[in-house]
């Protein structure tokens, strides 16, 4: 009804010189993305209806829902010229609340001009209606244009009339970008409601197989604060629409379809829930309780394991031999799952559904030396993971330490994905980056310009334990410069949700490379012969991320402050010479003790490390006192800090330094100190 000219864009295939419009991809059921399209007065809403079919073509626009419905439609019978019908409705639905009505009973022409070699229609439309000042014609422009790629249906109304605010809606096909969420509460008690999350995560590992179909919003008080926003980024960026289930049960009668059978685990003998997930894995089963026998049953899934009694008495050891003799050569040798962290009365089984659905194996084996058996085991396993294989999850904190656990897989070139609380990841690791999305930093620096320090103590604050845990949702971020350690296997892992990040960034937020590879690694663990195809890969993973600082830290000689966490000089040239084009290297956690590089490359450690737990006066009188003891200036001081230090809490530390400070940009320390360097060299001792 108003004049229209619509391009609708298609592939094609060519077969034989013959050009073959690919006029399906159009027909169907166009569903409103309201968070991505102009507003609606009074109807609310609009979807459209496409049905292309020899040479007609037919659309309906559908306004609103419910009792309130217009429906106006094109249809458009030949190739090219002019076709008029009769105006059935005074409504002008784009503007309701505008003085203008159509010119009811009266007749519109419509014009099409439908090329395939060109893949685009073109309808025109004229239409008389009346304003105040009087009878006149009006014309439009409506253009329909198809995105192949994400399949996403855009609708842009030009008038001649409108000189601002274009008015364009999107759609997505019927069914295309919709999901299920659930909520889950802080309660992981393997006598409270641990059996019941267990079962939602094992069917998400199931379900989400082929597609994004369920995704889990966790609690405040989970280590990865982010999935409410980014659950809130996927509905406002990729076009996503979240059904909302209440019960395990709900979700059940949803995907009865995609459960192969059920798998009950022993509450009485916690380990069984955990070679229950690798079994969920190779099965395609849900992991249930003995209580949600009946559900199963109501549902008709039959089951497929009951371990109910099968390892009463047996240690980990022996339960995970015995899971390994039945499971592992079956089981993905490119990831394995270390169900730790909390352990005892507790899980917290978020990256399960990861796990499952790559058929991993899955265990919490301790691999401290003195752990013996479980040691020996954990040390089989690895060994025979694909070449730098991912290691899923996080170590038990009952039996080993983080550095046991990373040390052991440095051993045998594997990188650490923690944590055991990973999110969604089943769900993330289908939704690529917006097209044309780029991973851009937020560089505050010109490398080609030399720098000029003042005679001040230089700052520079990292956060520390990558993205996605701490201080990212909360106050503060934005207001001083601050670096943030980047997960950089998310750009493949889950490229929506390393995007979330990108495009969240402030001009304060900068990215750096980490850890110590690509993904969690001790260098000196690594074998030598293993360093250059691990280092070409994070060199890979920085160039796509935009991330010219990198980031090192080696616990495998000992913890945070009584072993050795610094590095020799050989690892400082391994580095230097794969990675020729970083600006600088950091290393550490708490402070590391390792300076030197080169001019060109500096290579300078952490000098504080600020906890959640020192009092803020404390915290100035550490920095201040640092600042006495490096009296030549300039002196630059590396802060760690932990994450669950907000960024505001931060900055009120470090407004209190006083004049003699001052807190720069990472990149901007790196190029003072290649032209001022004050720190001594120094490097761990290969003797």
């Amino acid at each position: 009804m108003l004049k229209t000219k619509v391009v609708l864009t298609f592939m094609v295939l060519l077969f034989s010189g013959t050009v073959v419009s690919q006029d399906h991809l159009l027909n169907g059921h166009w569903e409103f993305i309201p968070e991505k399209s102009s507003h609606i007065d009074l109807f609310g809403k609009l979807d459209v209806e496409i049905d292309i079919h020899d040479d007609e073509i037919r659309i309906v626009r559908i306004w609103g829902t419910g009792s309130r419905i217009f429906r106006d439609t094109f249809l458009l019978a030949d190739r090219e010229g002019k076709q008029t019908s009769i105006v059935g409705s005074r409504v002008f639905p784009t503007n309701v609340f505008m003085g203008m009505k159509v010119g009811e009973d009266q007749e519109r022409v419509c014009q099409l001009d439908w090329n395939p070699e060109k893949l685009t229609i073109h309808i025109s439309e004229t239409f008389p209606g009346m304003v105040s000042q009087g009878d006149k014609d009006f014309m439009a422009e409506h253009r329909f244009d198809l995105e192949p790629v994400c399949n996403i249906l855009s609708y842009e109304i030009i008038r001649p009339s409108r000189t601002e605010m274009p008015i364009r809606y999107l759609f997505k096909k019927e069914c295309d970008y919709d999901a299920y969420l659930m909520n889950f509460d802080s309660n992981w008690n393997v006598n409270g409601a641990l059996g019941n999350k267990a079962a939602c995560i094992s069917l998400q590992g199931i379900v989400n197989c082929d597609k994004p179909n369920l995704y889990f919003v966790y609690p405040d008080s989970w280590d990865f604060r982010f999935t409410p926003e980014v659950k809130d980024f996927l509905n406002g960026q990729h076009y996503y629409s979240f059904k909302e289930l209440k019960s395990l049960e709900e979700a059940v009668k949803i995907f009865k379809d995609k459960i192969k059978g059920y798998i009950v685990w022993d509450p009485e003998v916690r380990t069984s829930l955990i070679i229950s997930f690798t079994l969920a894995g190779l099965k395609d089963a849900i992991v249930i309780s003995p209580e949600d026998i009946p559900l199963m049953e109501k549902y008709e899934i039959s089951g497929i394991e009951d371990f109910r009694g099968d390892f009463t008495g047996w240690t980990d050891f022996e339960i995970y031999t015995w899971a390994k003799d039945k499971y592992w050569d079956r089981c993905s040798k490119e990831y394995i799952v270390w169900m730790g962290g909390d352990a005892g009365s507790k899980m917290r089984p978020g990256v399960a559904d990861w796990g499952i659905r790559q058929k991993a194996f899955f265990n919490d084996l301790s691999t401290k030396l003195e752990d013996v058996d479980e040691y020996k085991l954990a040390d089989q396993l690895l060994s025979e993971m694909n070449e730098m294989g991912m290691v899923f999850g996080w170590h038990s904190y009952a039996k080993d330490k983080e550095r046991d656990h990373v040390r052991l897989s440095s051993k045998h070139g594997l990188r650490v994905e923690g944590l055991h609380t990973l999110p969604n990841m089943s769900f993330m690791t289908h939704i690529q980056a917006t097209p044309g999305f780029i991973f851009k930093n937020n560089h505050s620096i010109d490398p080609n310009k030399k720098y000029f320090p003042d005679k001040k103590v230089y700052l520079s604050c990292v956060q520390t334990d990558c993205l996605g845990l701490g201080a990212w949702t909360r106050p503060g971020r934005g207001a001083i410069p601050y670096a943030w350690e980047v997960t950089m296997n998310w750009i493949w892992l889950a490229p929506a949700m390393m995007e979330y990040f990108y495009s969240a960034a402030t001009p304060n937020d900068y990215f750096i490379g980490s850890l110590s590879g690509p993904g969690y690694m001790y260098p000196k663990a690594i074998p030598p012969e293993k360093m250059e195809p691990i280092l070409d890969e994070a060199v890979r993973l920085m160039k796509l991320l935009d991330l010219n600082i990198f980031e090192i830290m080696d616990y495998s000689e000992g913890a945070t402050i009584e072993g050795n966490t610094e590095i020799t000089k050989d690892i400082v040239e391994v580095y230097r010479k794969n990675m020729p084009d970083v600006l600088g290297f950091i290393n550490g956690y708490a402070p590391a003790f390792t300076f030197g590089g080169t001019k060109e490359t500096p290579f300078i450690s952490y000098d504080y490390y600020l906890s959640p737990d020192r009092p803020a006066n404390e915290a100035v009188a550490d920095l201040k006192e640092l600042a006495n003891w490096n009296s030549e200036r300039p002196y630059y001081c590396l802060i760690h800090v932990r994450q669950w230090s907000d960024i505001s809490r931060v900055e009120a530390i470090l407004d209190q330094l006083g004049p003699g400070f001052k807190l720069v940009p990472l990149d901007e320390m790196m190029m003072y100190i290649k032209t001022e360097n004050t720190y001594t060299e120094r490097y761990l001792d290969q003797k």
